[in-house]
Formats: structure tokens, C-alpha cells, sequence
């Protein structure tokens, strides 16, 4: 298990819920919520110069057959022009069936109405979504999830 920060980013079209991990990778834990949009990559530029990541984890939407579907493309692009901005920082995409319904699940039975679930539900998936790259690792000794080539 390589030692490092790594940061897990939940794109939405509406909010990118951002999640952490302490330098030995065993708790993954919520950062915040980013409104999707122009100042998005901005702002995951300022987290990134934060928390210093040794690789940035991006949710890909792929459909329960495990296909790229539409959604999954439009993360590929997204993927391509957050790597591009992030120059040498490594930008994986790791598969992210079911996190926002686990996420979902996990908010409601802690108690949290379907209302209050809104405001945290994106930074829950990317905790989850994060959980699922450290489990992966931890059991097979490499990382998660695709790499992104910004060159193509």
C-alpha cells in the first residue's frame, strides 16, 4: 500500500462531492461539497494545492453491465481536462456503480431525511467511492481504477 493523501472527487452535474484519506490510507473521510461549473477545476486545484494528493481519484459512471454509456464519456472529458491542469499528479478513474445509492442508504439509516441528505449525499459517495480505491489496493497492492493519459 503506497503512503500518501489521496483525494476522490464524486462529479456531478450539479455538485462534485470531494473526499480524503489520511497519509496511510485506512479512513477515507467527507471534505466537501464543490458547485459543478466554470470555477469547478479552480476549486479542485486549491484542494489539490491543500492536501497535497499523491493522485486524485474521479468517479466513472459506468452503466451495471459495466459499459461507458453517455455519462461515462462525459467523465472521460472531464478526466482528460483535470489531468491536463494537474500536470504531473496522477488522475485515475475508478468505477462507481451503486456509491451514491450506498451513500444514500447509509445516510438514512444513520437518520438523515431524504431533505438533509442533499447537502452531503455528493461528499458520502465520494467517501465511498474513495473506501472502494483503498480497499482495492490494500488487497491487491496496486492502485485502483485506470489512469488518465492527458496526452491521449
Amino acid at each position: 500500500m503506497r503512503t500518501g493523501v489521496r483525494l476522490a472527487l464524486d462529479w456531478g452535474k450539479a455538485r462534485i462531492g470531494v473526499a480524503a484519506c489520511d497519509r496511510d490510507g485506512l479512513m477515507a473521510y467527507p471534505v466537501e461539497t464543490v458547485p459543478a461549473g466554470g470555477a469547478a477545476v479552480s476549486r479542485v486545484l486549491a484542494l489539490v494545492a491543500e492536501y497535497e494528493p499523491i493522485e486524485v481519484i474521479l468517479g466513472l459512471p459506468v452503466n451495471l453491465a459495466g459499459q461507458d454509456g453517455p455519462a461515462a464519456q462525459a467523465m472521460h472529458e472531464i478526466a482528460d481536462t483535470l489531468a491536463t491542469a494537474l500536470g504531473e499528479l496522477p488522475v485515475r478513474l475508478v468505477d462507481e456503480r451503486l456509491t451514491t445509492a450506498s451513500a444514500s442508504r447509509q445516510l438514512s439509516a444513520s437518520g438523515r431525511s431524504t431533505r438533509r441528505q442533499r447537502a452531503v449525499i455528493d461528499q458520502a459517495a465520494a467517501v465511498a467511492l474513495l473506501d472502494t480505491a483503498l480497499t482495492f489496493e490494500r488487497n491487491t497492492g496496486r492502485p485502483a481504477g485506470r489512469l488518465v493519459d492527458a496526452q491521449g
